[in-house]
């Protein structure tokens, strides 16, 4: 499919004026098609000069635009190479994100490592991530490892590859055994039952709260076993903006504390779309745990994204 390039902006006098449309080829599955590309953000997008264009994964990419940004959220090892092939031969396009910096964060492993580097810390706070362990093997060696590294419980366990979002939270050593690797073992960290979900779109940075699994006492520790599965904690659902909280749990994290993390993590993970689940100690006012990281997230459930994703794609295409 060829894309027709237009002239749309009219000058005084009603004259056209060259101002090509900015085309933007997709390749996102059915159900984050549906999610992101609203009517409101098509509407929007088109009074800006904007176009979002399909793309078709069976015909080469080559033969389809021309784009001036690629956006794209498909798996697989060939997408990546029919992505990478394109990338060095239009060099001219914009790729959001590149494939090697998304496959980064969808390890667990990886992911946090980042953060776990940057050892943020300034007069507004301190930004780390849990204690963690991965396990790949025999889940009865799980306890024992637990024990070495110093684990506390509850755990959060996790699945490696970022592709779920299930989680699990084990409450006593002998229910380790019972988990599936390969996994991410988190050490749980009370905080109020609100997380925040931090959408980073370029350089712009929007924050909701969330609902999030409820702190556990000692004394709940104590009486409970067994392992409890939570298929997805932050839904959409579960938004905590309007809810009567107390300050001290829903307070948002310092604006000059994430807008240093976000720019720190940009540099490092080579993204520009992705979100970062990130929670409070509870009883701390300034100690945060970056706790997840997801690439391309739901942007459709982030308040005012159709604005802040045009003016997105608009300062890309400025910027060349």
């Amino acid at each position: 499919m060829v894309v027709q390039r237009k002239y749309t902006a009219m000058v005084g006098g009603g004259i056209p004026s060259p101002t090509k449309v900015v085309v933007v080829g997709y390749a996102l599955t059915s159900k984050k098609t549906k999610s992101f590309l609203q009517p409101k953000l098509e509407g929007l997008a088109r009074n800006k000069g904007i176009q979002f264009v399909a793309i078709d994964p069976s015909i080469p990419l080559s033969d389809q635009g021309p784009f001036d940004i690629v956006l794209h959220k498909l798996s697989g090892k060939e997408w990546r190479r029919v992505l990478e092939d394109y990338r060095q031969k239009h060099p001219e396009v914009t790729v959001l994100d590149p494939p090697d910096a998304i496959q980064h964060v969808h390890n667990r492993q990886s992911m946090l490592q980042d953060v776990a580097d940057l050892n943020l810390s300034n007069a507004y706070g301190k930004v780390g991530v849990p204690k963690q362990l991965i396990f790949e093997k025999n889940p009865s060696l799980i306890p024992d490892a637990v024990k070495k590294a110093g684990l506390r419980l509850p755990i959060v366990a996790k699945p490696l590859f970022a592709k779920s979002h299930e989680l699990s939270l084990a409450y006593d050593e002998f229910s380790l055994q019972k988990l599936e690797p390969p996994l991410v073992l988190q050490e749980f960290i009370n905080h109020g039952g609100v997380l925040f979900k931090v959408y980073i779109v370029g350089e712009a940075i929007k924050v909701v709260r969330r609902f999030s699994l409820p702190d556990v006492s000692k004394r709940e520790l104590s009486k409970n076993a067994g392992v409890y599965r939570f298929p997805r904690v932050s839904c959409a659902a579960a938004s905590a903006d309007e809810a009567d909280l107390d300050p001290c749990v829903g307070e948002l994290p310092p604006r000059p504390l994430l807008e240093k993390l976000a720019k720190e993590l940009r540099r490092r993970l080579g993204l520009r779309l992705f979100n970062l689940d990130i929670i409070r100690e509870h009883g701390t006012q300034d100690r945060y745990y970056v706790i997840d990281i997801n690439y391309f997230p739901g942007y459709g459930k982030m308040p005012e994204y159709e604005h802040i994703f045009t003016d997105f794609i608009l300062s890309l295409v400025q910027r060349k």
